[in-house]
């Protein structure tokens, strides 16, 4: 345990790293340089090498080649016990808290040297010292289960300093916490780091979290080195042309302006449950007029899933009606056929497709019992399907082997754009997208995006859940957070901003 406040910050250098998974090489000679008590942001798209670079520094994997320098001496880590004792600790993604112990309790047990015999007078008096030492509090007193996901990330971070981990690594930190959560966590670790108190290493893909708190930076792409650079001397797009390459990224169209239009899908009086029988969704009410785009914004878990599963059919309503164009509309295929509801789920590879059938098979899903693919309503022409697929997959820039070929072989890009080009194939009334951007390369986002904004202008309505504020800020025209299966805040995009949405989205908007 921490002993007093006087901590060092300490430097980490990888040189040459090198690592090889089979046929893929996912390190090539990638060196990295992160300056004692500096705030450092590691970029690159997925698949660009930072997890796995990470994983080396923490001995989770052993390079093929390369050697890692703590404050200038080599030092071999060959698990994370001796990064631990290194001083270098990781903050994952994913919480790694043990929901039934409380605060104090997670703190205590994840001393690596640990006690038989616990004296709790002696160790709350101890943690409270160490508290009043670090820059901000998490409740100790509580099981981590009733903690908000904002307490149990500063948990974690503060687990790292309680064991005097020096150079602390934060993957995607703020993924799970409102923008306010987020600029007061990393404006703490940044104060820390200024002070020489701690080093900081982030993984993340929000180009505002590296500008407003990163000192320097590091790019790597397609596992190799792409560039690095003072963070205010490196302009936004000189970062993105470092992690992008020259891939063609797709400008979307401006907004168009519309007339005020009727109200096309109508959420009216909406209760749901979730699969404990707890409620998942209480009163929602939502209209979304012809030609606009309705963000919903809200921290994970309030009740965003439930929302798309019900207007998707994956989960009944116990109360409540929903309407397209003033017609009543039931979520199953024939009325969402009917109506011309389409949508694209979050996790598409999960949640709307078949993995094990081709791309031409899962592009048909709509319109396999129709001619002309269908005759005699059940049999099946394979010839217009493929033929459909091919214009399909020229027209949506998806890049696959063939038409034949599984849609689960395909990257997690075009998956999403086959999906995409399936249920944007016919007119389009009503579109309804969750968190579509997710886990996919800058040009594959760019090109949903410009998709998601060319149906808007079209004149459809779009939902769009998103946990990235910032795709929500960018696409809609009025905003609504969920906070607790209710929709509790409801602006123009032009009236309001990211702090007011962060308080709604905290609960503590009035």
């Amino acid at each position: 345990m921490i002993a007093g406040p006087a901590r060092r910050a300490i430097g980490l250098e990888a040189i040459a790293m090198r690592k090889v998974f089979g046929a893929l090489v996912a390190l090539d000679d990638v060196s990295l340089k992160v300056r004692a008590g500096s705030f450092h942001a590691l970029l690159g798209e997925n698949g660009a090498g930072k997890s796995t670079l990470v994983k080396c520094i923490m001995g989770f994997y052993q390079p093929d080649a390369g050697q890692v320098l703590v404050d200038g001496m080599e030092r071999a880590i060959r698990n994370p016990k001796e990064a631990a004792e290194a001083g270098i600790g990781m903050v994952y993604q994913h919480f790694t808290l043990v929901p039934s112990l409380t605060g104090a309790e997670n703190l205590v047990v994840s001393r690596p040297h640990g006690r038989t015999i616990i004296h709790w007078a002696e160790e709350n008096r101890a943690l409270e010292a160490f508290l009043d030492r670090m820059p901000f509090r998490a409740p100790l007193d509580r099981p981590v289960s009733l903690l908000s996901a904002g307490e149990k990330q500063k948990l974690e971070i503060l687990k790292q300093l309680y064991l005097d981990q020096r150079f602390i690594i934060l993957d995607e930190p703020t993924s799970v916490l409102t923008p306010g959560e987020a600029d007061e966590v990393l404006g703490l670790l940044r104060d820390m780091t200024r002070r020489g108190e701690v080093t900081v290493l982030m993984i993340t893909h929000k180009f505002r979290e590296v500008t407003a708190f990163a000192d320097d930076l590091t790019v790597l792409r397609k596992g190799a080195f792409a560039g690095r650079g003072v963070v205010k001397e490196t302009p936004v797009e000189s970062m993105a042309a470092m992690m992008i390459g020259d891939t063609p990224i797709r400008e979307r169209a401006d907004r168009v302006a519309h007339e005020k239009k009727p109200v096309a899908l109508d959420i009216a009086g909406v209760f749901a449950d979730a699969d404990d029988g707890r409620p998942a969704l209480e009163a929602i009410n939502l209209k979304i007029r012809a030609g606009e785009i309705v963000g919903i914004a809200g921290v994970s878990g309030n009740g965003q899933g439930a929302l798309v599963e019900v207007l998707s059919g994956q989960r009944p309503m116990r109360l409540g009606q929903l309407a397209v164009h003033g017609q009543d509309y039931l979520p199953n295929r024939a009325s969402m056929a009917r109506l011309k509801v389409f949508g694209l789920p979050e996790e598409p590879l999960k949640n709307a497709t078949v993995p094990k059938m081709s791309v031409a098979e899962n592009m048909a899903f709509r319109s396999f019992d129709r001619p002309p693919i269908a005759s005699l309503k059940y049999w099946l022409s394979p010839a217009p399907m493929r033929k459909q697929a091919e214009e399909l997959i020229a027209k949506y820039r998806v890049k696959t082997p063939s038409p034949d070929a599984p849609i689960a072989a395909l990257s997690g890009g075009n998956v999403q754009r086959s999906v995409l080009a399936r249920e944007l194939s016919g007119d389009v009334e009503v579109l309804i997208v969750a968190n579509p951007c997710f886990g996919l390369d800058f040009a594959s986002a760019a090109e949903i995006r410009a998709q998601i904004m060319d149906q808007r202008n079209r004149g459809a309505a779009v939902l769009l859940v998103s946990e990235d504020l910032d795709e929500i800020l960018s696409l809609s025209d009025r905003v609504a957070v969920m906070s607790g299966g209710q929709i509790t805040y409801v602006e123009e995009i032009g009236k309001t901003d990211r702090a007011t949405i962060g308080a709604h989205m905290a609960g503590g908007g009035h």
